[in-house]
C-alpha cells in the first residue's frame, strides 16, 4: 500500500512537472510570436493625404520628465470675441500635431482655441535615443501629455484666462490624454478617439494571434483566463525591457478619473482596435460619459465618415463641460439614418449612435 502512494505521488509530481514544461514551452512560443508581430507592427491609422503645416503661436516646452518638445498655439479664426476654452489635441502614433487640422478643424470654428504639440521621437520634437516609440501609450507619452497641459494652463494663466482645459486625444494620444488627465483639476473634460487601455487590448491580440498560430488549435482555444492574464504580464514586462519604459493601463486611470467627463469615439468597422474596447472604458467611467459608435469608419477614420457630425458631437461636449461662457447654438435635429448602436448615455439630444444631424430651423 506503501508502495503504491509512493508511485501515486511520484507520478502526480512528474505530471505537474510536465504540465508546467508545457505551459513554459507554450508561452515561450506565444511570447515570440507577438513580439514578432508587435516589433513589424506599423501605424493603422489610415487619415488620407497628408495634411498642410499646421500654423499658429509655435512654443517649445518640456515634458514632466524634462525632454524638450514643440508645439503650436492655434486660435479660433475670428479675433473680435474670447475664445470659448483651451483644448489640449494629442496626436496618434506615427502621425504629429498637424492631425489637428482634421480632428479639431469644428472646435477652431466653434470659438475654442487649440494646443497642438509633438510627442517625442514624432515631428519637430526631438527624438529620446533610447526610447523605441510604439503603438501603447507609455509613461513617455504620459509625461509628454503632463508637459503639455502645464505649459498651456500656465500660458492661460498669464493671459488672464482660466487654468481650465480640455484634452482631445486620438487612439495612443486617446490613452496618454485619459493617463495624464488622473488628478489634475485643471482638467475639465476629455474626448478620444478610437482609446483603448493597453493590457486588455494586448490580451486581445494575443488570443488572436496565438490561436492563428498555435499548433494545436484546440488546445489554444481552450487556455483558462488565469493563462491568457498571467501571459499578457509576461509580454508586458518583455515589451517594457525592450522599449526601456513602462505601459501603464489606461483601463485602471479611467476608474481613477473620479467624475470627469469623457466622450469616447469609435469606428464600427475598426479592425485593429475592437469596439469593447472603448466600451469597456465607458463602462468604468464615473463622470458623465458619452459613447459614439461611427458606422462604416474604420481606425482614426470616423472623421473621415461622418466629418459634420463628428464636429458637432466634438463642439458640443466641449460646450457643455468646457466652455467659459457656454454659447446658445443652433439644436442639432436628426437625420434619419441607419444607426449601428445605441449608446449607453449619450450626449444631449440625439439617442442614436452614428445618426447624421442637420440644422434646425430658427425657432423650432
Amino acid at each position: 500500500m506503501s508502495n503504491w502512494g509512493t508511485v501515486g505521488s511520484l507520478l502526480l509530481v512528474a505530471g505537474l512537472v510536465t504540465v508546467l514544461i508545457y505551459f513554459s514551452l507554450v508561452l515561450r512560443r506565444y511570447i515570440r510570436i507577438i513580439l514578432n508581430i508587435l516589433q513589424d507592427q506599423a501605424s493603422n491609422s489610415d487619415n488620407g493625404n497628408e495634411l498642410p503645416r499646421l500654423d499658429g503661436e509655435e512654443v517649445t516646452f518640456r515634458a514632466v520628465d524634462g525632454h524638450r518638445l514643440e508645439g503650436v498655439i492655434r486660435t479660433h479664426r475670428s479675433g473680435d470675441e474670447p475664445a470659448l476654452g483651451m483644448v489640449v489635441f494629442a496626436h496618434e502614433f506615427g502621425s504629429d500635431r498637424s492631425a489637428c487640422l482634421r480632428y479639431c478643424r469644428g472646435l477652431l470654428e466653434a470659438g475654442y482655441d487649440v494646443f497642438a504639440f509633438d510627442f517625442r521621437n514624432h515631428g519637430a520634437s526631438p527624438a529620446e535615443a533610447s526610447y523605441r516609440p510604439r503603438q501603447w501609450p507609455s509613461d513617455r507619452e504620459r509625461a509628454d501629455m503632463l508637459g503639455a497641459i502645464a505649459f498651456i494652463s500656465s500660458y492661460l494663466e498669464q493671459q488672464d484666462r482660466p487654468r481650465d482645459v480640455g484634452v482631445f486625444g486620438v487612439s495612443r494620444g486617446g490613452g496618454a490624454a485619459i493617463l495624464a488627465s488622473v488628478g489634475l483639476e485643471e482638467v475639465k473634460a476629455i474626448a478620444t478617439d478610437g482609446a483603448f487601455s493597453s493590457d486588455t487590448t494586448l490580451e486581445y491580440l494575443c488570443r488572436r494571434f496565438a490561436v492563428t498560430f498555435a499548433r494545436i488549435r484546440i488546445v489554444a482555444e481552450n487556455h483558462p483566463p488565469m493563462f491568457w492574464r498571467f501571459f499578457r504580464w509576461l509580454l508586458f514586462r518583455e515589451l517594457a525591457r525592450r522599449s526601456k519604459c513602462r505601459f501603464p493601463s489606461v483601463r485602471k486611470a479611467m476608474v481613477r478619473l473620479g467624475p470627469k467627463p469623457i466622450l469616447l469615439i469609435h469606428g464600427e468597422k475598426d479592425s485593429y482596435i475592437p469596439i469593447a474596447q472603448s466600451q469597456a472604458l465607458h463602462d468604468l467611467a464615473r463622470g458623465s460619459k458619452y459613447l459614439w459608435i461611427v458606422p462604416e469608419a474604420r481606425h482614426n477614420q470616423s472623421v473621415l465618415i461622418q466629418p459634420a457630425a463628428y464636429a458637432q458631437r466634438i463642439v458640443r461636449f466641449f460646450d457643455e463641460h468646457l466652455a467659459v461662457h457656454p454659447p446658445t447654438r443652433v439644436a442639432p435635429r436628426l437625420r434619419r439614418e441607419k444607426a449601428s448602436s445605441i449608446a449607453n448615455s449619450p450626449l444631449p439630444g440625439p439617442a442614436l449612435v452614428g445618426v447624421g444631424f442637420e440644422e434646425a430651423p430658427a425657432g423650432q
